[in-house]
Parts: structure tokens; C-alpha cells; sequence
């Protein structure tokens, strides 16, 4: 979970083995081991953190890595097991932790300067957790899409249906007037067809998102809301990411994809339109929403790799990488720029400063020139590499058996890099 863009869960919040703050603690403790913990602390840097974890006897690392190994449910059964609490003691450390109010100064100040700058008429909010509440709240719900794109529409942060995070970005944006050049509710089709599949109106969406910045809970208000089976959002999800024009707006459709892009006519439907459109609008590499360049790709400096690398860097930059691995903590990426003969940091920093391919290309011809022999013997062993070592292999593997792959047809790393791809995108 990235608590850079979101709170972690209310303090209230009993979803996690029914204990005041677990649920909160195990977004942040996902978030510590991410490295996407933001402003928020976690362990023994967060009272509320502390507290549970000597109620229930547990360590802040073990927890750690518990919250990493486990879904919630299974993590309820471990808490539980581990801290061999009765059902009454439980119940009065949530009454406790509930009831606190803020004794000492730092706290009440807290309170009163979260008061006046997010709800300055209300006189109901006087306990410790009430004020985190404000706070996360007020710091979050606030969403500006001039400034950023909203999700993409692949996403499936919210309740697991395609669509609904992007509208949540869209509804809070529009409440907090900062919703740019899109459009919410029933003026956008895309949102009409959500609306209409949820079962929901758009003002009631609305609400709903700007009371819940997190996920986790906005996603619990529409499992309550929709009553739809898994299998029927498997299918509105392909239906979704896979809509494409039909006779009535396949006009429309190339005519904005002229205007977005018309070199790209390898996009054919309207979720791909729409991300490229995000993309090239705010100038950044998004692999949420799309895959970086192939490492087959050699449009950079005749190398192959080279693309990709520079795609993933530009994501690392803009908090967008998404689950790839970068630079340091990718194999073929420190291969590459091992050839290259330039550290990972310097590649980055230099890559913050430099806007096209064309830019790094004269760069790295300038200061890291390599010889057309030397770049085809690169070529050639990175193309045909494949796993060596026993670990290599099996953890190879794996990854092809998750995504329905046949490890004895797949060879090379390059190979299945391309088909991992094409797996994640599809729906």
C-alpha cells in the first residue's frame, strides 16, 4: 500500500482481528516494507502501534513480516494465535484505545490545530483516534487532477472492479474543485456504465469516496452497495479494459486517437486510448496502466534493454513503477548499465533532466560511447540469455507457471519478460 496517495485505514477500523488499529497497522506496516510509508510512522515510532503490539506480545519486525506473508484473514488467525487473548480483553483495550483522550500537550494541540483547519464547527471530535481520523481525512481526500491523472481504469484497487478507483479520483477531485479537464458522473459515459454496474448514483459514490480516501474501506462501501457475484465482475472487468469502437464510434474513436497520438494505431480500445492520453497529457511513464518497452526494443542506441530501462526509470521517478523492479534491483538493469559503464544514481539523476529518447541517446553517446561492435555483442548475449544457476532456474519457473506459462517452451530471459507482460495487461 503506498501511503504516499492514501491514509492507512481507520484506527477504528476492527478488520483486522476485531482489534482497534490493527487494520491501521497493517497498511503501514505493508507500507514500511514498500517504502511507501510517506509522513506516517510505524512499530515503536507510533503510540497506537506500540500499544497493540505489547498487548498482544508481538514484535514490530515480526509483525512486519507477518503482514507481508499473510491476507488479513490469515493474519487475524496469526495475531490472535500469537497474543492468546480472550474475547473480554480484547474488547476492553478497544474501549481503552477508543475512549482515550488526548492528556498531554502535543496531542491536544494536535487536536485543536486539526480541528481548525478541517472542521472548524465541529464540537463532537475529542478523542485520540478522532483526530487521527481528521487528520488522515483531511490530508487526503483532497485529490488534484491538474496536476496528476487520476488511476487508470485497468485498476482494480477499489473492490476489485475495473474503473471504480479512477471515478474515486475523479468524484474527489471534482468535490474539491480540482478536477482539471475531466469529467465525473453522469456526464462521462465511462462513469455511467460503472454507476450503472455498481448500482449506485453518482452523488452517492461521490460522498462515499470523499468519506473513504482509503481503498480498503471505499472498496467495503461498494461490496455493501453491489450486490454482483465474482464471476459477474471477472466479466464486466474483461468488458471493461477490452471495450473497444464499435460502428457507431469507430469515427470518433480514430479521431481521437489522431489527436492524442496518430502514430499509435496499435491502440484499439478505449481504456488503452485513455491511458495514452493520460500519459502524453502529464508527461509521464505510468507502468500501472501499461508495460515498458519491450527488452527485444532497440529504438535507444541500437541496444536492446536500453528502452526499457530508460521507461522504468521514468516511472522510478514519477512514483509510478509499479510492481517492477528497477535499477539496482533488477538483474538485466545492472547488467545494462554495467555495459554502459554508469552507476544506477547517475543514470537516474541524469534521466530527471532529460525529457526524450533522443536527449539520453545523445547523452550517452557523448559521455558513454560504445562501438556498434561492442553494442551487437551485447546484443546477442542479453537476447539469448537465460537462467543459470539451480535458484535462477526455478524462480524462473515460478513465474512462468503463475501466469499459465510452459517453462519447458520458454528459453530465454528476454522471452519471458515479454510474455509476464503481456499476461499483466491482459484481461
Amino acid at each position: 500500500m503506498d501511503l504516499t496517495r492514501q491514509p492507512p485505514r481507520r484506527p477504528s477500523n476492527l478488520g483486522v482481528a476485531g482489534i482497534v488499529g490493527a487494520a491501521r497497522m497493517t497498511d503501514k506496516a505493508r507500507a514500511h516494507n514498500a517504502e511507501t510509508l510517506g509522513d506516517f510512522v510505524y512499530g515503536r515510532y507510533s503510540g497506537l502501534d506500540r500499544r497493540i503490539l505489547e498487548f498482544l506480545g508481538i514484535t514490530a519486525d515480526d509483525f512486519a513480516e507477518a503482514a507481508d506473508e499473510y491476507d488479513d484473514a490469515a493474519l487475524s488467525t496469526w495475531m490472535l494465535e500469537k497474543g492468546k487473548k480472550t474475547g473480554e480483553e480484547i474488547v476492553a483495550f478497544n474501549k481503552s484505545e477508543l475512549d482515550r483522550l488526548p492528556t498531554d500537550k502535543k496531542h491536544q494541540q494536535l487536536l485543536q490545530e486539526r480541528l481548525a483547519k478541517f472542521a472548524p464547527d465541529r464540537t463532537d471530535i475529542k478523542t485520540v483516534l478522532q483526530s487521527i481520523e481528521l487528520d488522515d481525512w483531511g490530508c487526503f481526500w483532497q485529490v488534484d487532477l491538474t496536476v496528476r491523472p487520476p488511476r487508470s481504469a485497468r485498476s482494480k484497487d477499489v473492490a476489485g472492479i475495473c474503473g471504480v478507483a479512477r471515478m474515486a479520483d475523479k468524484a474527489r477531485a471534482e468535490r474539491s474543485g480540482r478536477i482539471g479537464e475531466y469529467k465525473y458522473g453522469d456526464i462521462s459515459g465511462q462513469d455511467v456504465r460503472i454507476l450503472t454496474f455498481l448500482g449506485v448514483s453518482a452523488d452517492d459514490f461521490q460522498e462515499a469516496a470523499v468519506n473513504n480516501p482509503n481503498d480498503i474501506e471505499l472498496g467495503e462501501w461498494v461490496q455493501e452497495n453491489c450486490n454482483k457475484t465474482q464471476d459477474e465482475i471477472d466479466a464486466y472487468n474483461h468488458a471493461m479494459v477490452n471495450r473497444g469502437p464499435d460502428e457507431t464510434t469507430r469515427e470518433r474513436f480514430e479521431a481521437r486517437r489522431n489527436d492524442v497520438d496518430p502514430t499509435r494505431t496499435d491502440i484499439t480500445t478505449w481504456v488503452a486510448l485513455q491511458d495514452l492520453d493520460d500519459e502524453l497529457s502529464f508527461g509521464i511513464v505510468d507502468l500501472n496502466r501499461r508495460a515498458p518497452r519491450s527488452p527485444h526494443n532497440t529504438d535507444l542506441y541500437g541496444m536492446v534493454q536500453l528502452a526499457r530501462l530508460v521507461d522504468k526509470g521514468r516511472a522510478y521517478i514519477g512514483n509510478t513503477l509499479g510492481d517492477y523492479f528497477y535499477g539496482e534491483e533488477s538483474r538485466i538493469d545492472r547488467m545494462t548499465l554495467a555495459f554502459l559503464g554508469i552507476s544506477h544514481a547517475d543514470f537516474t539523476e541524469t534521466l530527471r533532466t532529460l525529457s526524450t529518447d533522443a536527449e539520453v541517446e545523445a547523452w550517452l553517446k557523448a559521455d558513454y560511447p560504445k562501438g556498434e561492435a561492442d553494442i551487437n555483442a551485447f546484443n546477442q548475449k542479453m537476447t539469448q540469455m537465460g537462467p543459470e544457476t539451480e535458484q535462477q532456474i526455478a524462480r524462473m519457473a515460478e513465474r512462468l507457471k503463475k501466469i499459465g506459462a510452459d517453462p519447458t517452451k520458454i528459453k530465454t530471459l528476454f522471452a519471458a519478460i515479454d510474455l509476464d507482460d503481456e499476461k499483466t495487461f491482459a484481461l
